[in-house]
């Protein structure tokens, strides 16, 4: 195959983020709010958010682990990251935990190539190489078809209850 025909998706990589990459990684929440929100948010400047972001990444490494698609011509284009949870202990399994994926992000010139899957799929076995018992994702409603596709399904179980009027 040559360079012009081959599909840009063979170059894109999925790995665990490194720290030095944590500042790109903000970079791209900061796209997504931007993207989703359709202007730069107010509160706090993107050089003071950036510096946030990475002070909280690095000081939750052991509750929240990021996933980055890396692309071998543009750099990172993609992020997700898995919450782990520490549940209660029973009888049956004294060490318990479960997930929730979180901040799924795929540039949108990146988009529609699968790679947001792949991110999904190597975030699931992630998770079962950490014994988590299940991973939740709050999804948009243009990403539900790519969750379900991921073996995500509704649960009848699973209820939510809204308790500050902090912004998601």
């Amino acid at each position: 195959m040559s360079p012009v025909d081959r599909d840009p998706a063979d170059d894109v990589i999925v790995r665990p983020a490194e720290p030095g990459e944590l500042a790109a990684v903000a970079g791209l929440r900061w796209r997504w709010i931007q993207e989703n929100d359709g202007a730069a948010p107010e509160a706090v400047g993107r050089e003071d958010f950036i510096r946030h972001f990475v002070t909280w990444a690095e000081e939750n490494t052991s509750s929240h682990r990021c996933m980055v698609l890396v692309s071998g011509d543009l750099g990172i284009i993609g992020m997700a990251w898995l919450a782990v949870v520490h549940r209660v202990p029973t009888p049956h399994a004294l060490h318990r935990a479960s997930g929730d994926l979180q901040c799924v992000y795929v540039v949108p010139e990146a988009r529609d190539a699968g790679l947001g899957g792949r991110l999904i799929t190597e975030t699931l076995a992630r998770a079962k190489d950490l014994g988590l018992e299940r991973v939740t994702v709050h999804s948009t409603p243009r990403a539900i078809l790519a969750y379900t596709r991921q073996g995500f399904e509704n649960s009848p179980r699973l209820l939510q209850a809204r308790v500050a009027g902090a912004a998601s």
